[in-house]
């Protein structure tokens, strides 16, 4: 026998280091991110960098109070990410202060206070997101019409001047640049007693969710599935997200067709499709186990849709995640796969 058959194996190769699976995922945003831009304006990447510009900041003041090596970890990309997916959730003309409080809640509260990066509880960017969606319900409400449904886009000093004092400059005024979303549109036709179907005649819903939105969605969905195919995410969580989705609004659709949400509506219309591969997909936050990934999937969709049909907010990603989050210690324990050689 040669010395290369006694050295043993099977070997696993070495894993990806942090930064290198948090460029893939910055990646695998590029095409959602550029499609934001199209349909809404400069305003996205005016929010993306005041967040990166917060988070970096955050972070570099918190691993110095924490007495910790500040390079390292601002380097390893985990607060980029963070910064990136809370400012694809906002507004594109949200004041400054918003982005700020979110990734104050996001970088302090939510990852250092609970240790940093490995140790949080819950996934920063969804604290920042919900943070920002109680503490400042208008100036998240404001969503400028996608392009092609309202007047012409803020230019990019009217954005920067909106989002630098909270008011928009003279010549702008929200009636003609700003639009429900389709989720807030459903939303707000069902508490009227409209149906589905007449409710779905506005400008702003399309045949895959709604006027852009559904673009947007698609992007995710490919930038995803990409991440799938590179090992970077498990399938666990993104299918288990997907499928009960279409079941639940599938079976209530079929049931009643004018006063459910359409299942097109459901996956293309909101946000739930970067959580289906952004969110649950976090190795930190959720569980990790493979079973416990599908328990963790199904979970955020299924309180996403009660909170969409039933709650206050007229997308419920974000408190999904966070609820789902405070089970997966006890999810994970209950789904521990068995180990070789000990009984089930």
């Amino acid at each position: 026998m040669t010395e290369a058959r006694k050295a043993g194996g099977p070997h696993r190769p070495p894993s990806v280091s942090v930064s290198g699976q948090m460029g893939q995922v910055l990646l695998a945003l590029v095409p959602a991110t550029g499609l934001h831009v199209v349909f809404f304006g400069w305003g996205i990447l005016v929010q993306i960098s005041l967040a990166l510009a917060f988070g970096w900041a955050l972070e570099a003041l918190m691993l110095k109070l924490r007495q910790r090596p500040i390079r390292p970890f601002i380097t390893d990309g985990s607060v980029t990410v963070a910064a990136v997916l809370l400012a694809l959730c906002l507004p594109p003309l949200a004041p400054w202060w918003v982005v700020g409080t979110g990734m104050v809640f996001a970088v302090v509260i939510a990852k250092h206070l609970y240790g940093g990066l490995g140790y949080n509880l819950f996934n920063p960017a969804m604290v920042g997101l919900a943070a920002v969606i109680i503490a400042f319900p208008d100036a998240m409400s404001n969503w400028l019409s996608p392009r092609g449904l309202g007047d012409p886009m803020p230019g990019l000093g009217q954005t920067l001047h909106a989002i630098a004092t909270g008011s928009l400059p003279t010549g702008l005024d929200w009636d003609s640049i700003s639009r429900a979303t389709p989720l807030d549109e459903l939303r707000t036709g069902l508490m009227a007693r409209l149906t589905v179907s007449e409710i779905r005649e506005s400008a702003v819903f399309s045949a895959f969710g709604g006027h852009g939105w559904g673009m947007i969605a698609l992007a995710y969905l490919a930038g995803g599935l990409w991440l799938m195919a590179r090992g970077v995410i498990r399938w666990q969580a993104p299918l288990a997200v997907v499928l009960t989705t279409l079941v639940i609004a599938v079976t209530a659709w079929l049931f009643s067709p004018d006063s459910a949400f359409p299942p097109s509506q459901q996956l293309f219309a909101g946000s739930l499709m970067m959580a289906a591969f952004f969110i649950v997909t976090d190795p930190v936050s959720g569980s990790s186990t493979p079973r416990g990934r599908l328990v963790f999937g199904a979970g955020v969709a299924i309180i996403t849709l009660a909170i969409r049909q039933f709650g206050a907010y007229p997308d419920g990603v974000a408190f999904a995640v966070l609820l789902m989050n405070m089970l997966v210690p006890l999810i994970d324990r209950y789904t521990r796969p068995r180990i070789y050689g000990h009984p089930a």
